[in-house]
């Protein structure tokens, strides 16, 4: 009686046995392989852990990462729009190139004073400040002593007035008129100064002073040249350096 109710027992439970054996057993399915999924089902998802080929392929995986905008902002500030990028090799630097070489600017031309003689002007200061003026452009000064009621005095301002001998006055003397032929003693000494020989004096005396202060000729001495444009010309020619 007692075998008969065990043994029912013993089969139904060695049964269940079998089929936690079958369901419990070790998986033939590898793992991260995809599961056959019937017909008309939906897919099951993957065991976690496992990557698919998508996320393999993806871009954001392998790319490199953008710059960030600090760093574009400098780099497009240090480089001028059209420029080409600086190479990372310095390059030597050229040599500058050599000054074309150029004649120096002519000095402007002197003043020359008009016709005639200013008794009323301080011919000292004048002298002065021609002597002061060429030291600095290497000019000479010509002192023409005369008087205004003197004949060849006033033969030579027409002479001097003449566009060749006021262009070569221009380029290589200042002219300093004094008249000697009122009362001035302040003049009259200054005659004596620069032309220390004496005596009767004829008009005009001319001096040429260079800019050191040295007397280079005095007419009252050598005599005056022929007042014409040729006679002064060349006397000007001559003592301008």
């Amino acid at each position: 009686m007692t075998s008969r109710i065990l043994r029912p027992v013993l089969v139904t439970a060695a049964v269940l046995a079998a089929g936690l054996t079958a369901a419990c057993g070790p998986s033939t399915q590898a793992t991260g392989a995809a599961v056959p999924t019937p017909a008309g089902q939906p897919s099951q998802a993957l065991p976690a852990g496992t990557e698919s080929a998508s996320a393999e392929a993806s871009p954001s995986a392998s790319a490199t990462p953008p710059p960030s905008p600090t760093a574009s902002a400098s780099a497009s500030a240090r480089t001028p729009v059209g420029a080409s990028p600086t190479p990372s090799r310095t390059q030597p630097a050229k040599p500058a190139p050599k000054p074309s070489r150029t004649s120096a600017a002519p000095a402007p031309a002197a003043r020359i004073p008009g016709p005639g003689y200013d008794s009323s002007a301080d011919a000292r200061k004048l002298i002065d400040a021609a002597l002061r003026t060429a030291k600095a452009d290497g000019r000479m000064v010509l002192i023409d002593f005369g008087a205004n009621w003197c004949g060849n005095c006033k033969a030579a301002d027409k002479v001097f007035a003449q566009p060749q001998t006021a262009s070569l006055l221009g380029a290589s003397y200042h002219l300093v008129k004094v008249d000697i032929g009122g009362n001035s003693s302040a003049n009259s000494a200054l005659l004596r100064k620069y032309s220390p020989s004496g005596g009767t004096y004829k008009m005009p005396v001319l001096v040429v002073v260079s800019p050191s202060g040295t007397v280079r000729t005095d007419t009252h001495v050598t005599g005056n040249p022929a007042l014409t444009s040729d006679g002064i010309g060349s006397f000007l020619r001559k003592w301008a350096s």
